[in-house]
């Protein structure tokens, strides 16, 4: 015998797959994910390069998202949101909001007064809607920059928060004008 003493079945093992079975089938139920489970006896250098050495290890995208402990839910169900970002592109105007939120209401009220049609997301009460919300606006904004609400997208290109959204619909408003103007004329 070695200086190594493993036990099998690691109970954490066993509980990550099945935290990843459970959130697969229920908050990430309407996203296409590959599960790939490996033995880590047989496969320990692996990890290794992106930095894990103690399973169980849980990578996204080859980043490792959790490793040594049970898998936190919501991390994976974060990372696997934010990954898939770029092959799912916004073609709507979508504001990303909170309750309460007094900017959150304003942009609401200038799309509704505008007839424009658009879809809502609370983010408090719809973890998926923060965690895609994160994973567009992150890439813009940068890691470190906090992000508030509302976060808007006009026709799947984004805004912004409301003062934003005011200065395009009121560039828009002025270049009709203009428009209107010319045609007067």
């Amino acid at each position: 015998m070695g200086p190594l003493k493993v036990k099998i079945p690691c109970g954490e093992c066993t509980l990550t797959a099945d935290i990843i079975q459970d959130t697969l089938a229920k908050e990430l139920k309407e996203y296409d994910v590959e599960v790939e489970t490996v033995d880590w006896l047989s496969h320990w250098w692996e990890p290794i390069l992106a930095g894990g050495w103690h399973a169980p290890i849980v990578m996204v995208n080859e980043k490792i998202i959790s490793q040594g402990e049970a898998l936190n839910r919501g991390v994976l169900t974060q990372a696997v949101i934010e990954a898939g970002v770029e092959q799912r592109p916004l073609t709507s105007t979508i504001v990303c909001g909170k309750p309460g939120c007094p900017c959150c209401v304003k942009a609401q009220v200038m799309l509704d007064r505008a007839g424009l049609p658009y879809e809502y997301y609370d983010v408090v009460s719809e973890p998926n809607a923060l965690y895609e919300m994160l994973g567009r606006v992150k890439p813009i904004v940068g890691p470190k920059t906090p992000v508030t609400v509302p976060q808007i997208w006009f026709d799947g290109e984004y805004v912004g928060g409301a003062d934003e959204l005011e200065g395009l619909m009121t560039g828009a408003q002025t270049s009709l004008s203009e428009v209107d103007l010319n045609l007067a004329i």
